[in-house]
């Protein structure tokens, strides 16, 4: 892949993770505060075992409280993540290349656990409007952070045949 492609096409995808990860974020947050605020009176009426589960959200089903949180760790690595990747590639040379790609399989992995839980959540039923959207956000998520990864990592394979090219010297 030329540098010059491989390097748009890694800002285009940062730049369009940045915002989805912000706005799961920004609804992960809410729905964690959401539950914490609303779960001591929905909670209060459920039977001893389902009381003290310390996960309960009074909205969504049973995996809402594990895909949240996990969306929300997800939500706030990937932005991060995707922030300093920005950086790394406007860079383009191999240190920075090799930060980018290792934080955005990192970032991808966690990704794919809060995806692997919306999963779980959308087979299980019975989610509000609010926990579709992030849902399908998360499932989005995965696909363009795969592609923001490929592209990151052909970078680094270009930048070391440079580097073995021109004899050690870029």
């Amino acid at each position: 892949m030329a540098s010059g492609a491989g390097k748009s096409a890694a800002f285009a995808l940062l730049v369009l993770n940045l915002i989805l990860y912000a706005i799961v974020a920004i609804m992960a947050s809410w729905a964690v505060n959401h539950g914490i605020e609303k779960s001591r009176k929905a909670a209060s009426v459920l039977p001893i075992p389902a009381r003290i589960f310390p996960i309960y959200f009074p909205f969504g089903n049973m995996a809402t409280g594990f895909f949240v949180i996990f969306s929300l760790i997800a939500g706030v690595v990937g932005f991060i993540s995707s922030a300093t990747g920005i950086h790394n590639v406007v860079q383009w040379n191999l240190p920075n290349l090799h930060a980018a790609a290792a934080s955005s399989l990192a970032t991808w992995a966690l990704t794919l656990l809060a995806m692997g839980l919306a999963c779980k959540e959308i087979n299980i039923g019975w989610t509000d409007s609010n926990l579709r959207t992030l849902e399908t956000i998360i499932i989005l998520l995965s696909g363009t952070q795969l592609f923001c990864m490929g592209a990151i990592h052909a970078g680094v394979e270009d930048a070391v045949a440079r580097v073995r090219a021109y004899g050690g010297r870029v």
